[in-house]
């Protein structure tokens, strides 16, 4: 049996994003976007995309914006995070996100999930502190 290699998320590696199966599509300075193909195991008892799992996506592609590129210079972590769901999120998901704000060590984001038709399923805000990778260390 060969083991596959790890899926790269503009430039990291992250098991968790790997196993939901989340695909990076595109990075460009203050902006992400990735999909979620639907899978029944990421679902809600009404076989909607679970709240938790739209929640995770929301912050790995918000973070990605904040980021801006793939060089792995930089890491995020979530200070805040606010979202609000607009409606059931149902087959194959788009998450885009914006960086609205960054300064020295603080970036401000927004982003969307939406369904295959366009319609909004779920919106965020999130603020991230600036993490500088050293040399030699994580």
């Amino acid at each position: 049996m060969t083991a596959t290699a790890p899926q790269d998320y503009f430039g990291l590696t992250i098991p968790f994003m790997d196993y939901i199966g989340l695909v990076p599509e595109q990075i460009a300075p203050a902006y992400a976007r990735t999909s979620l193909p639907w899978r029944r195991d990421l679902t809600n008892s009404r076989g909607d995309v679970h709240g938790g799992t739209l929640m995770s996506v929301l912050d790995f592609t918000l973070s990605a914006a904040a980021r801006g590129s793939a060089d792995g210079t930089e890491g995020m972590a979530t200070i805040d995070m606010n979202t609000t769901f607009l409606s059931p999120g149902t087959g194959d998901l788009v998450i885009e996100a914006r960086c609205l704000r960054r300064g020295a060590s603080i970036a401000f984001c927004e982003g969307d999930v939406r369904d295959k038709n366009g319609e909004l399923v779920a919106r965020a805000t999130a603020t991230f502190k600036i993490v500088r990778r050293r040399p030699g260390g994580d």
